[in-house]
């Protein structure tokens, strides 16, 4: 069995370099086809490439790894929504934008509900 995990780990580890190695190349391919032409800068190295991979992963998204945002957001919602008085929901429901309401979601915009006078 422990066998069996450090395998695992290995495959993990090999996936990782190699899609590293992918996206390092990727990177130095469209800089040295659009940066040299667009702006006159100098064609980069493999190595410059991951470089801006490391870098780039540092200053957008940090050390923490990737956070989970899909379902938290849905769980903050719920449970605000179970400490809401009836009013507060009725509230709440109330200030939701719909297509119909002309809001922001609507297709044409403030004064294109339905029933609304055209211009």
């Amino acid at each position: 069995m422990k066998t069996h995990g450090i395998a695992r780990v290995l495959k993990i580890l090999l996936f990782i370099a190699a899609m590293a190695t992918i996206f390092s190349f990727v990177v130095m391919w469209l800089w040295n086809q659009l940066m040299p032409v667009i702006f006159g800068l100098h064609a980069i190295t493999f190595w410059q490439a991951f470089g801006l991979l490391v870098l780039s992963k540092i200053l957008f998204s940090g050390f923490r790894g990737r956070p989970h945002l899909r379902g938290d957001w849905r769980a903050r919602l719920i449970r605000r929504w179970e400490d809401m008085t009836p009013e507060e929901r009725e509230k709440f429901r109330g200030r939701g934008i719909s297509p119909a309401s002309g809001g922001a979601g609507g297709c044409g915009g403030p004064g294109s509900a339905p029933g609304a006078p055209k211009a």
